[in-house]
């Protein structure tokens, strides 16, 4: 039979600048010397094959049906379950092992894209060497799986898969978000230059490639300065689909790559998690290396295993990173569900914020108040907050100086990183969550950037040639945000957002009950005012004195309703009290405030002895105010016929005050809202039916603003709020 007309199925390529992204690597029309190709349609019949083909196939036409070639009967067997079982045109790899004209081959045999490829790998090693082989490729395969760290995983995995394929060196790359790749853990023979600790840029892999390395996951060039042998087809003939093809010709790019690293053999092997390339088993040999397609499917179930080992090992180290965050999140919620200020309830939380997020340093903003957790700057600090963007509504997310607005740049100083957290627009309401910049020595295996080279076919890109370490500082990076960070993050702003418009409803509320309580409260002193002015008007004599005292009471419980109000609002306005730090003796002013209160109740035993002078820089009136609530509270809420305790020492550069009477403990549940605005349990008290629930407020804003402390226990039976003040500068000194 006269044969079918055949021709090249494609040129030899070019890649030049304009084409190297969009280099159609899986249709290259050449295969690697090592072996000989044919390929059918999905009935069988003989569309073309290699140039290489042995003699015993010489005589093949296109257009025969498979079982009329002179081909192995094991081959034939693979091809006709190929045609039964293929579904689409597509059908997995199927291998055995033929012998045509005294030569070994291994015969894989696959479909794809509507045709049926029959490939011939020649084999040097024997079947039994080849089973050996396997043995071993299975003990580092039970290895790789045990390990429990991804480090010790890649540290194993290189030995073992260099210990049964030979190669001179195996490396393990570790790909970043970038693309760019780290060689992460190495095993050579000890005469090569080390490349562990190398960074390799994401050019290196292009798009085209990368796609390449997840659809086949092992790629072997045996003899990297090959002669590429054309495909030969019916004329007009589609390109060949070689995406799965073991024997599929690589770019010349790639192969000059090889060749400037003085590799003369490799083999490769992707690590594939989630559809993602995740990393990489490069495998070099400095002389020409063919490895048995048996083998090298051993190295590919290993990878597999890695990448099934290091899922369980990244998921399991990600389900702790989300409980974690999810305690300190559920803690945070409680903390705001008992009406603890926003502010305060993540101050209390910042350390375990800072731990779940990997930040170094936090920063919070409400109604212009600025609190910083961690070493930040003064400068640093006015220049994140100024930079905060005034209508967001979601995470902000800045990992490197660029990120930030170009007027504050200069003043970040390390902190380039910031994970921002809206959680009270209205408020202005921001967590800021901080990283420090990561100042890296990135040692590049060579110039980053590829180069260009002119000759007959003109402009040519080609790797870099040298494959030195080249050294370049990073500056200005912080450790990016990583995905599962953010998502906590988000969680906990939808969290904090949900506390907040509660917080600022039931605010808005108490307010206006607020003032209708108020209304209802001065009404009664106006009223007494009224009847005494009129009666004065009218009458003279001994009422006189009588109806002046209820005025001037009057008057006075007008004033402390006013003032608690007024107070409330400077510090909701986020402007402060406004105190004034001066020197101030507190032993002399709780002695002068504990003298008026006994005049003024007589039948109350005060006890307080004074300490001599306690310097401190405080505001007088303000401290005066604080000690007057406190002997009220105790006053009020203590048994009656038993004594208020007063006390003042100084001790390691701190001036403590204590306020104690008898009484029972307060409920754990009131104890915890004790310093909020309009707590219920002080609305209305029989005990104290003017108070209104913001005296302690006001105290603790007080303290606060004198960066004191102020706390309650119950202690021997008695109520005990105490107050810390830092000593003036000269007693800090001397303190130990």
């Amino acid at each position: 039979m006269k044969s079918s007309p055949v021709a090249p199925m494609s040129e030899a390529p070019l890649v030049d600048l304009q084409s190297c992204a969009d280099e159609p690597i899986h249709i290259p029309g050449f295969i690697q010397p090592h072996g000989f190709m044919v390929f059918l349609d999905l009935q069988g019949m003989l569309e073309g094959w290699s140039a290489n083909i042995p003699a015993e196939l010489a005589n093949m036409q296109a257009g025969q049906h498979f079982d009329r070639l002179p081909l192995p009967a094991a081959a034939a067997e693979l091809i006709e379950e190929c045609i039964g079982c293929q579904a689409d045109g597509e059908c997995a790899p199927a291998l055995a092992a033929v012998e045509l004209g005294k030569m070994q081959y291994d015969c894989i045999v696959h479909a794809t894209h509507g045709r049926i490829i029959a490939e011939f790998e020649s084999r040097d090693v024997l079947a039994n060497a080849v089973a050996m082989f396997a043995v071993k490729a299975h003990s580092s395969i039970e290895r790789v799986r045990r390990q429990k760290s991804v480090d010790a995983l890649l540290e194993t995995a290189v030995r073992q898969v260099r210990e049964f394929t030979g190669f001179d060196r195996v490396m393990a790359y570790r790909f970043r978000e970038d693309d760019s790749g780290d060689v992460v853990a190495e095993a050579r023979r000890e005469d090569l230059t080390p490349y562990v600790g190398q960074r390799y840029p994401a050019g290196d892999i292009p798009a085209q490639a990368r796609r390449m390395y997840v659809a086949t996951t092992l790629r072997m060039i045996a003899r990297v300065g090959y002669q590429p042998v054309p495909m030969l087809g019916v004329p007009d003939a589609a390109p060949l689909d070689m995406s799965y093809s073991v024997l599929r010709s690589v770019s010349p790019v790639h192969v000059e790559y090889l060749q400037n690293m003085g590799v003369c053999a490799s083999m490769s092997v992707s690590i594939v998690i989630n559809g993602r390339l995740w990393g990489l088993l490069a495998c070099h040999h400095m002389a020409p290396k063919q490895v048995p397609y048996s083998i090298r499917m051993s190295a590919d179930v290993l990878a597999q295993v890695m990448a099934s080992t290091i899922q369980s090992i990244e998921a399991r180290r990600d389900a702790e990173q989300v409980e974690q965050a999810a305690r300190v999140r559920t803690s945070l919620v409680e903390s705001l569900l008992i009406d603890e200020e926003p502010l305060d309830a993540l101050a209390h939380h910042a350390e375990a914020l800072q731990a779940a997020t990997g930040s170094h340093a936090m920063v919070c903003v409400h109604n212009g108040k600025v609190m910083g957790f961690g070493a930040v700057e003064p400068a640093a600090l006015d220049a994140i907050v100024g930079a905060l963007p005034p209508d967001a509504s979601d995470l902000v997310v800045r990992d490197k100086l660029a990120d930030w607005p170009a007027e504050v740049q200069a003043r970040l100083g390390k902190w380039v990183g910031m994970l921002g957290l809206p959680f009270d627009p209205p408020g202005g309401g921001w967590c800021l969550l901080l990283r420090t910049e990561q100042i890296e020595q990135v040692a590049w295996a060579g110039r980053p950037e590829k180069t260009v080279a002119y000759g007959r076919l003109g402009a040519r890109l080609t790797p870099r040639g040298s494959f030195d370490a080249w050294h370049e500082t990073v500056l200005g990076r912080a450790q990016p945000w990583e995905a599962p960070v953010q998502s906590h993050a988000r969680l906990m702003l939808s969290e904090l957002l949900r506390a907040s418009n509660a917080r600022r409803a039931q605010t808005e509320s108490t307010r206006a009950q607020l003032l209708a309580m108020l209304g209802h409260d001065l009404r009664d002193p106006l009223h007494s005012i009224n009847m005494a002015g009129t009666l004065l008007e009218r009458g003279k004599g001994s009422s006189q004195p009588t109806l002046g005292k209820r005025i001037q009471s009057s008057s006075n419980r007008m004033q402390r309703l006013i003032g608690q109000v007024l107070d409330m609002s400077r510090i909701d306005g986020g402007m402060g009290l406004g105190v004034l730090l001066e020197p101030l003796d507190l032993a002399a002013l709780v002695d002068e405030m504990v003298e008026e209160t006994r005049l003024a109740y007589p039948t109350i035993a005060y006890e307080y002895a004074n300490p001599g002078t306690v310097p401190v820089r405080a505001d007088s009136v303000r401290m005066s105010q604080v000690l007057s609530n406190l002997l009220s509270n105790a006053r009020h809420h203590g048994h009656v016929g038993h004594p208020i305790r007063v006390a003042l020492h100084a001790e390691s550069g701190w001036a403590t005050l204590e306020v104690a009477n008898d009484g029972t403990p307060i409920a754990e549940e009131l104890a915890a809202t004790l310093f909020n605005p309009f707590k219920r349990a002080s609305l209305h008290n029989p005990r104290n039916r003017t108070g209104m629930g913001l005296g302690l407020y006001i105290v603790a804003s007080i303290v606060h603003e004198h960066q004191g402390e102020i706390a309650y226990r119950h202690e021997g039976g008695q109520v005990v709020f105490s107050v810390r003040l830092p000593l003036a500068q000269s007693e800090r000194a001397g303190a130990t």
